[in-house]
């Protein structure tokens, strides 16, 4: 059982210290990783700061070129703008010269012509209103004496809207000119419809927009596609921060800040689950010296323990830079990962140890009962021998023929078998009691007792066997209320049991102190004497059953250690307690508290 608990903890030990090995080579490589993405994150922001200050002269210059461009876009739109009103402008002049041609030649064809609006020529046009049309006729008839029309004449007049002011302006002219006329041969009205522009001029002004729109988009194209100037192509740019960045006149403390570096390096460390103390320093790679540090003693000659450097910048000529960085608390990072581990570990141990020493203890309980037990039954033995051997002899006695006529003689053989024989009964009684009491069988008939009464016949039957050893037993029965409720045979016996063991194991003419007194609620009985005592380790057993107390050269006591084992079950059934101070060589005291009875 040793051997296979020490293979299983030697087990458990190799396996946590290979989970520690495991976190510990995962716990490097996250550091690992986090410092080239630092690494490469300064790099990167180096030449994102270069970049964007060369990005910035470019977008300076870029801004006022297209702040440029776009005033010249502006300027050219209205310019066209101009144009385009003024041709226009000069298309209606051309229109209104052509109409006022027109309406000469109208005047000179016909007599009156009369200008019509769109509104007239739709009254004109109306055939189912014709009082509402502007256009009256005047005729006149010669009849003769019989009725017969022998002359005629149709006069026709147009009638125009009563307007303040006829003014035919530009946006007002519509798409179709309408005159109304008399036809100089017949008389009657005649319509003339005219267009506002003729097929021709239509063609021509149709013309002048499509060049005019042409020139427009050519010239709107070739501002659009002008080229922005640029000072430098993105290739160009990064070639330079390169070379910027090699300088040997740039400091490393420029190029990478302290604060910057801290927060890059929490940053990656919290991606990665890292929540660690750290320190950090940055010196040169060439040359041992410190450019800064977040650290109470990064120059010494050595690094300590749990720290972990990398290369700041891949430079060939100027010095690249080297980054440290340390964890002071890095194991407890480690076992608070294993925590699951070592407690299921650690809990399994203890069961194993508790198990195995539980096995111990009962193996040894076992043989320690084992051996009272044969003690025991060797006392026991002992015991019934004496009586049943004194039986015999007389039982042997009654057989001679002179005995039995001697009745004295056959008379105080009888009471040494009776007595005898009620000394067997009792060891067996004492004996079946104490199975009783382990198999709570035995039941007490709990009365009121009155202790110093219980005390004091105990006492007195005990006096001659006290007197044979020269004992002295002192009472201090003070207690004034000294009523319990309990069995007075049980208790009487433990009182004697007490008694008795304080005389057996007191040598040569004992003392024994048996006293009584109150508490608020118990009542006390003390049974103390002044004979060999007891250890420590001997009082922790004495209420074993069959733990008898080792006498050295006292080899006349006898009994079969239940005694105090059958005082303890009494006293404990009663709602009692019993308690034992001891000292070697100096004597013993029993307590017992029982409750008063109320």
């Amino acid at each position: 059982m040793t051997v296979a608990l020490l293979g299983v903890f030697v087990m458990q030990l190799y396996y946590i210290r290979q989970a520690y090995s495991l976190n510990s080579q995962l716990f490097e490589q996250d550091v690992n990783q986090a410092l080239n993405a630092v690494v490469t994150k300064v790099q990167k922001r180096n030449a994102a700061v270069s970049i964007n200050r060369r990005e910035n002269q470019t977008r300076r210059i870029r801004e006022a070129a297209v702040r440029n461009q776009a005033q010249q876009i502006v300027d050219y739109k209205e310019r066209f703008k101009e144009e385009e009103e003024k041709r226009k402008k000069d298309q209606q002049k051309l229109i209104i010269k052509e109409l006022n041609l027109i309406d000469r030649e109208l005047n000179k064809a016909y007599a009156q012509p009369w200008l019509i609006s769109e509104k007239e020529f739709v009254k004109l046009s109306n055939q189912n209103k014709p009082l509402e049309s502007p256009l009256n006729l005047d005729v006149n008839l010669g009849i003769d004496a019989f009725g017969n029309v022998v002359s005629g004449q149709i006069k026709s007049s147009f009638v125009p809207e009563r307007v303040d002011v006829f003014n035919i302006a530009e946006e007002e002219l519509p798409d179709t000119i309408r005159y109304i006329a008399n036809d100089p041969n017949t008389g009657r009205p005649l319509l003339i419809s005219l267009p506002r522009v003729n097929s021709e001029m239509t063609r021509k002004f149709k013309m002048e927009d499509a060049i005019a729109k042409h020139r427009y988009e050519e010239g709107m194209n070739r501002l659009l596609s002008d080229t922005i100037p640029m000072s430098e192509s993105i290739l160009s740019q990064v070639e330079d921060v390169a070379k910027e960045m090699q300088e040997l006149n740039v400091p490393l403390s420029k190029m990478v800040p302290k604060d910057v570096l801290d927060t890059l390096i929490k940053k990656e460390l919290l991606n990665r689950n890292i929540n660690l103390k750290y320190d950090f320093w940055v010196s040169l790679a060439q040359k041992d010296s410190l450019v800064y540090s977040k650290a109470s003693n990064p120059t010494s000659g050595f690094l300590p323990k749990n720290t972990y450097k990398a290369t700041l910048y891949n430079y060939i000529i100027r010095d690249p830079g080297m980054l440290y960085i340390h964890f002071p608390t890095k194991n407890s990072l480690i076992f608070a990962n294993l925590g699951a581990t070592m407690a299921s570990s650690a809990a399994l141990l203890l069961v194993l140890v508790f198990i195995f020493s539980y096995t111990l203890y009962a193996i040894l309980k076992q043989k320690k009962m084992s051996e009272m037990k044969t003690d025991f039954i060797n006392n026991m033995t002992h015991e019934f021998k004496t009586p049943v051997a004194t039986i015999m002899i007389a039982s042997e006695a009654l057989k001679d023929p002179e005995v039995v006529d001697d009745r004295s003689r056959v008379s105080r053989l009888a009471g040494i078998i009776y007595d005898e024989n009620v000394r067997l009964g009792n060891h067996i009684e004492r004996v079946l009691s104490i199975a009783r009491l382990e198999k709570k069988e035995l039941e007490l008939e709990k009365s009121p007792v009155y202790v110093n009464d219980v005390v004091a016949a105990v006492a007195d039957s005990m006096s001659l066997q006290l007197q044979r050893k020269d004992a002295q037993l002192e009472l201090n029965l003070e207690a004034d209320d000294a009523i319990v409720l309990g069995d007075e045979l049980h208790l009487s016996n433990v009182i004697y049991n007490l008694i008795d063991n304080a005389n057996k194991y007191s040598g040569a003419q004992p003392r024994i102190f048996v006293s009584t007194h109150n508490t608020s609620k118990t009542l006390l009985i003390e049974v103390r004497d002044e004979g060999i005592g007891m250890t420590k380790d001997q009082t922790k057993r004495i209420f074993d059953q069959f733990y008898r107390v080792p006498t050295g050269n006292l080899h006349d006591v006898k009994g079969f250690g239940l005694g105090l084992n059958y005082v303890q079950d009494i006293i404990t059934q009663m709602g009692g307690s019993i308690k034992v101070h001891s000292e070697k060589d100096k004597g013993t005291t029993f307590e017992i508290s029982i409750p008063l009875y109320k």
